[in-house]
């Protein structure tokens, strides 16, 4: 298995940890490890996600997310 870190910046909304941790489970990845800061207006997460599956597949649903304004 890999294990992939994602650096994501998204708007400050109650529902946005559940929206990213739900497409993650989906597109089946497992969180390694998760840390959350909270800005003025913009949460910022750092996770490590790990599967045998491409990290591009996670990726490529992750920043459809309307509240996603950045992957890293």
């Amino acid at each position: 298995m890999q294990n992939y870190p994602l650096t994501i910046q998204v708007n400050k909304r109650p529902e946005s940890i559940e929206r990213l941790l739900r497409v993650i489970r989906h597109r089946g990845f497992d969180v390694v490890t998760l840390n959350v800061e909270n800005r003025a207006d913009i949460t910022n997460f750092n996770v490590t996600v790990q599967s045998e599956r491409a990290i591009d597949l996670l990726k490529n649903q992750l920043i459809k997310l309307p509240d996603v304004l950045k992957l890293n």
